[in-house]
């Protein structure tokens, strides 16, 4: 129980900490606030906007998690196709890792121009930064499942769907959720990336509008609701991973 309180009490403990020294700062060099507002003020307006950035944050948390989503199906699908042809994983892995150089604020620009300025172009851009992590964590994982009992269910006469149902998948479904909590903490910042290229609303447009009034402290109190989101998709799959993987947890003594 000790144990379990330090790993809250310590962050909080260093975030008082960070806000205690901003605010000294603030106090200490007389900063204005157009250039650094200070923690009390971020506060402030933070519960003033609180109802505009909720209408806001609605459109991002349905881009980012909609394209989340998108982003699991189709890792997982590639996943288990790879796995039923050697040939197939062969040609198309090296490529899923080549994408991964291209920037993807460069090329969302095009998602944009083809697919207009609602909602499918950012569900793209997140699904397209979400991918990669799920994609790599699940192979990676099926690949790493016991050899043996692969060969014991080969031996069985057991066919290939076999082995990824009743071994393959059950060991990747760690990986799988590592990487499936990374992606969810990017499925957030890939919704905002597509609504600072262009959208009507959501907390990227938010962002973009205070930025150029040298509101800082509504883009700060943007930031804290991004953070709150990325918290919650977190938590939900850390939550579903506990679920599904009861076991798991009982192994590392989690629960």
């Amino acid at each position: 129980m000790f144990i379990r309180n330090k790993k809250v009490t310590a962050p909080l403990f260093f975030v008082f900490c960070v806000f205690l020294l901003w605010q000294t700062i603030i106090l200490v060099f007389h900063i204005p606030p157009w250039l650094l507002p200070s923690p009390a003020t971020v506060a402030a307006t933070f519960w003033d906007v609180l109802p505009l950035l909720f209408y806001h944050s609605q459109n991002t948390l349905l881009a980012a998690g909609s394209g989340l989503i998108a982003a699991v199906v189709l890792a997982l699908g590639l996943g288990m196709i790879m796995e039923f042809s050697p040939w197939f994983k062969q040609g198309i892995y090296p490529l899923i890792v080549i994408s991964q150089t291209i920037p993807i604020i460069s090329i969302a620009p095009l998602f944009i121009i083809w697919l207009g300025f609602g909602l499918l172009p950012k569900v793209v851009v997140v699904a397209l930064i979400c991918f990669f992590p799920v994609a790599v964590s699940t192979v990676e994982g099926m690949n790493a499942a016991d050899p043996d009992m692969v060969n014991l269910l080969r031996v069985m006469g057991s066919s290939r769907w076999q082995i990824i149902k009743l071994v393959r998948f059950p060991a990747a479904l760690p990986s799988f959720f590592a990487g499936l909590k990374i992606a969810g903490t990017y499925a957030v910042m890939g919704a905002i990336i597509g609504e600072w290229l262009g959208a009507t609303k959501g907390i990227g447009v938010f962002m973009t509008r205070a930025s150029y009034a040298y509101q800082l402290d509504k883009v700060l109190a943007a930031i804290i609701i991004i953070s709150l989101v990325s918290l919650l998709i977190f938590g939900l799959i850390e939550l579903a991973a506990r679920l599904i993987m009861p076991w798991y947890y009982k192994e590392r003594g989690s629960n």
